[in-house]
């Protein structure tokens, strides 16, 4: 029971102070990076609307995976599992998630009709978590880098001489 409790209070804190959260719903796509509001127990977000953040692989009573990064460092700090709730519009649980929305919606140039639009054109999401935290994986999870035919073979012209270094064996400054 004490570490449940832990988990909640850790998920529901972290994902409170972060900015972002990266979500990965079913499906193909990869973890995206969403901005959210912490509103009642759950993650919230908007998107899929012109202008808004896509939601892809979030389906109403799907399952997604929330992990939250640090505000200050940016680093992965928990991992938990949510269960997907599609909001219906107008509702009285869609009011009061778009009330928090609204207050948090950065560069947004129709603040005043946002909400109508939202409603009429966009899908407002919450991320219930569903158990535990999840563990931190060991490596990365970095994506390496793609092949590329491009490559610096010699220093730039624009590099001070002072800077250059003589590479063994070539001779070349």
């Amino acid at each position: 029971m004490t570490s449940e409790l832990l988990d909640r209070a850790l998920v529901e804190e972290a994902t409170k102070k972060s900015g972002l959260i990266w979500v990965r719903g079913t499906g193909p796509a990869p973890a995206r990076a969403l901005w959210h509001v912490w509103h009642e127990g759950a993650a919230c977000v908007v998107g899929d609307g012109p202008g808004e953040q896509p939601l892809p692989g979030l389906t109403d009573g799907g399952e997604a995976v929330v992990t939250v990064r640090s505000k200050d460092k940016g680093g992965r700090l928990v991992g938990w599992p949510a269960r997907v709730v599609e909001l219906a519009p107008g509702s009285p649980e869609w009011e009061s998630t778009v009330g928090e929305l609204k207050g948090k919606r950065l560069n947004a140039s129709d603040a005043e009709e946002m909400p109508g639009r939202w409603r009429r054109e966009c899908r407002v999401l919450r991320l219930e978590p569903a158990g535990g935290t999840l563990p931190l994986p060991q490596d990365s999870l970095a994506a390496p880098p793609p092949p590329t035919p491009a490559t610096t073979r010699a220093d730039p012209a624009a590099l001070p001489a002072s800077l250059r270094r003589k590479r063994r064996g070539t001779g070349a400054a």
